[in-house]
């Protein structure tokens, strides 16, 4: 070929060694390269809109653009951040033989703590989130952007306990420590660690040149990936994992298709001879969306519908359901519970007054002992559904209370002796020990569990949250500035909400299903 052949790149250091792997195999056959850094769109002009041509994906379009200018001969890419479908006039003319395809994990100290129940993980895939969340759900993901160099220097300057980061990437750089860990139980993204050149459709010339450094079993197995992903109609907005992989002439695939939130996955996994293997990436995914994937991705594309409300308590389906259609709610858990070890000196004799104001408290208790340890005269309680939980599972209540405040003042009056036992959490808004205390009554608090504030930064649309909790305010407050309604589950959380929003409603009974009514009123 007389021509020299011009390479597009990015002109990130990673795209850079990609686009090197590729001129040297070039080279190495006798050809004539030049490479071509495309930094923006800004001065590249065509003369029809992008979305006539189908230019979608984020890191590929610069490129694209370029190639149809005729600015540059080929493009390289990472496969993986290639949409399926690709641009008119442009097509997959090589893949070279694939890297590491794993996820991998690096430390910040060691692995130890993979063993506990809190820890702080980043990474700025919705698959690997979905993924570390469904293993290990009392972890924290949080956001990580930037390339590969970026990455690690947040790592090292946070006090998180590791980040995921593809192996091919980090591997080409020679940045992977020594302690890196493979996540093999991870399935990575469809085509993760290939390196793909496109070219024009209409080159022939350029496509016979490029099919000599073609390897055909990475190709196999990432155009089965790629038809999985395509056939989910999934993108970088959905957690989906694919792998396909060639041994004794066997093709094994196994795909994923997880919630954002890490709480709902659907798994397939097929061999098939190879020459045989056609179908099993359209097999694979009428598996999954035949097994709940169809709605699971109904309702990851209406997450990208503008948010309106958001609860601090993770919500059931069935109670999503009952929110209007002009509500478009997220939810997750701004407080996070860790049962306490209750010593049993506090059990030693059977105590004559209880005061339990939440159902942790009562799985506290219940976690430590069985229900015939649990001797009390008289149980005081907040909430109906507390009361139910502790006559089925411990005993009969005495007294139950809509709220802390209410039960204070009815012990005051009521209460037989002049001391309680409370199970409390050791974070408390609540104004019970200082009614009793005023009041000339012991109040012994057990600190039963602990309440750890996990709020995340709410979308800008959101326009109301709901509330359950007084501390659920203070955790929204870590993370936002306040605004918009304060939907209350009940007066004790609305006292709180009080000090902060302008605008705060109460439901009729202290029920996560009065709040929605709340809601839907607002909605009408």
């Amino acid at each position: 070929m007389s021509k020299i052949i011009r390479i597009g790149t990015r002109d990130s250091e990673l795209a850079l060694y990609q686009a090197k792997a590729v001129q040297s195999q070039l080279e190495h056959l006798g050809h004539q390269t030049q490479l071509v850094p495309v930094k923006s769109t800004g001065d590249l002009v065509l003369d029809k809109p992008l979305y006539e041509l189908g230019i979608t994906g984020i890191f590929t379009r610069t490129l694209d653009i370029a190639m149809l200018n005729g600015d540059i001969d080929i493009a390289v890419h990472s496969l993986k951040d290639v949409p399926t479908l690709l641009p008119k006039g442009i097509v997959q003319a090589a893949v070279l033989k694939r890297g590491n395809v794993r996820d991998t994990l690096l430390f910040k100290h060691n692995e130890e703590f993979l063993g506990a129940r809190e820890a702080t993980i980043a990474t700025g895939s919705l698959r690997r989130r979905a993924q570390w969340l469904n293993r290990y759900p009392t972890h924290t993901v949080v956001d990580i952007r930037g390339n590969v160099n970026t990455r690690l220097q947040k790592l090292e300057d946070s006090d998180w306990n590791g980040a995921i980061f593809a192996a091919a990437g980090i591997g080409r750089l020679d940045l992977r420590p020594e302690d890196a860990v493979n996540l093999e139980w991870m399935i990575p993204a469809p085509a993760q660690g290939a390196i793909m050149i496109a070219a024009l459709e209409e080159d022939e010339e350029t496509l016979a040149i490029l099919k000599e450094i073609n390897h055909e079993e990475t190709e196999i197995c990432t155009t089965i990936e790629r038809e999985f992903l395509n056939k989910l109609e999934g993108g970088c907005t959905a957690p989906i994992g694919g792998l396909a992989f060639i041994k004794d002439e066997e093709v094994t695939f196994e795909g994923i298709l997880l919630s954002k939130d890490g709480t709902k996955k659907i798994h397939v996994k097929r061999v098939k001879a190879l020459g045989e293997h056609h179908d099993i990436a359209q097999w694979c995914a009428d598996y999954i969306l035949e097994r709940g994937g169809n709605r699971l991705m109904d309702e990851l594309k209406e997450s990208h519908v503008p948010t309106n409300i958001y609860s601090t308590k993770s919500l059931t389906d069935d109670q999503r359901f009952l929110l209007n259609d002009k509500v478009k709610v997220e939810s997750s858990d701004f407080v996070k519970i860790s049962l306490n070890r209750i010593h049993p000196r506090f059990l030693k004799n059977e105590i004559q007054n209880v005061v339990i104001t939440s159902q942790n408290a009562v799985e506290a208790l219940l976690t430590n002992y069985s229900a015939v340890e649990l001797q009390f005269k008289n149980i005081y309680c907040v909430g109906r559904r507390t009361k139910k939980m502790i006559e089925n599972r411990i005993g009969k209540v005495t007294h139950t209370a809509k709220n802390a405040k209410k039960l204070a003042e009815y012990l005051v009056d009521n209460i037989e002796g002049t001391e309680v036992t409370y199970f409390c959490s050791d974070l408390r808004l609540d104004d019970l020990p200082t009614i009793l205390t005023d009041n000339n009554i012991i109040v012994n608090e057990v600190e039963a569990y602990q309440t750890k504030l996990d709020s995340v930064k709410l979308p800008e649309s959101v326009e109301g949250v709901m509330f359950y909790s007084p501390s659920t305010i203070q955790s929204y407050k870590k993370e936002n500035e306040v605004k918009g309604i304060a939907f209350c589950i009940g007066e004790t959380t609305a006292k709180e909400a009080k000090k902060h929003f302008k605008d705060v409603r109460v439901a009729k009974v202290p029920t996560v299903e009065s709040v929605i009514e709340l809601v839907n009123q607002h909605y009408v």
